[in-house]
């Protein structure tokens, strides 16, 4: 049995937590609070008067064409950003622990985009896949593939997906190494002497193991896609071509510091934060059963 921890005086628990409870309460619970409470009034766009509505913020929003195309550009946005980060670190994770010279600094390597701010991260796909001098791009219209993702709003999604997914694959690889690491040589040693083949070790072994840290990386790559992925559109696409990769925190920004929709911009931002928690909920609920925890 575990010993609980004590301490000599009964007030230092509660110092020591203080920071980060002062961190939560000013930067979460205060802006969210009033956020909900913005959304239920209509503002003039100096914030000088409002006037209570009630949810007719709300109302209003979801009876917008273009709430509910941003809606589907981020669930593709989401989904396609997710899995193809977390598909591409585990191939690199699994490549990593074949490398036996140099491994210490391949893997450091691998980090480094992690480093980059969103931004410019955005900005080094928008160079690379310019339609007019972009060393990406070139090729493409070579061969025959007309590349403009001004604008084709199928292209500036590629475009925007391949950024996001980039900036992240250097976070889930270090999970994956660390998760890959974690995993008992003799279970890979013992499959192997009775006749398993790499990729039957990989998928009955290795990969069932690593369910702790992909549930992990799949909540962290939704919450990404969802939030953090707002610099890397504001640089690349601004939301076009005709909104076709404006996203649920992008039209956010537009209505409320763009277009001054104080109201408006309030009920987007709750609803968000009810989709982020539902579908993280929803993760813990369905997604985590089949989770071993070994």
């Amino acid at each position: 049995m575990t010993p609980r921890a004590t301490f000599p005086h009964k007030i230092l628990p509660y110092l020591l937590v203080a920071p980060q409870l002062a961190i939560t309460l000013v930067f979460f619970y205060w802006p969210a609070s009033q956020a909900v409470k913005q959304s239920l009034f209509r503002e003039d766009p100096f914030g000088l008067h409002s006037k209570f509505v009630g949810l007719a913020n709300f109302k209003h929003v979801l009876s917008q064409p273009n709430y509910i195309n941003s809606l589907e550009v981020t669930v593709i946005f989401s989904v396609f950003t997710a899995v193809i980060s977390m598909a591409v670190a585990l191939l690199l994770a699994v490549m990593a622990e074949k490398v036996i010279f140099g491994r210490a600094f391949y893997r450091t390597l691998m980090i480094w985009p992690y480093a980059v701010a969103p931004a410019i991260a955005g900005m080094l796909w928008l160079f690379m896949f310019n339609p007019y001098f972009g060393t990406l791009a070139l090729p493409l219209r070579w061969t025959g593939i007309s590349w403009d993702p001004l604008l084709n709003s199928g292209q500036a999604m590629v475009l925007l997906i391949a950024a996001a997914s980039w900036k992240q694959v250097s976070y889930n690889f270090l999970f994956f190494v660390a998760g890959l690491q974690s995993i008992p040589k003799s279970l890979l040693e013992a499959s192997a002497i009775d006749g398993a083949g790499e990729t039957r070790r990989f998928w009955t072994i290795t990969f069932p193991l690593l369910a702790p840290t992909s549930f992990f990386l799949l909540v962290v790559n939704t919450v990404y896609a969802l939030f953090d992925t707002f610099g890397i559109i504001d640089a690349v696409t601004g939301g076009g071509p005709g909104r076709a990769t404006e996203t649920l925190v992008y039209k956010v920004y537009k209505d409320g510091f763009v277009n001054l929709i104080l109201g408006d911009s309030a009920a987007e931002s709750v609803i968000l934060m009810a989709i982020v928690i539902a579908l993280t909920a929803i993760q813990f609920r369905y997604i985590e059963r089949k989770v071993h925890y070994g």
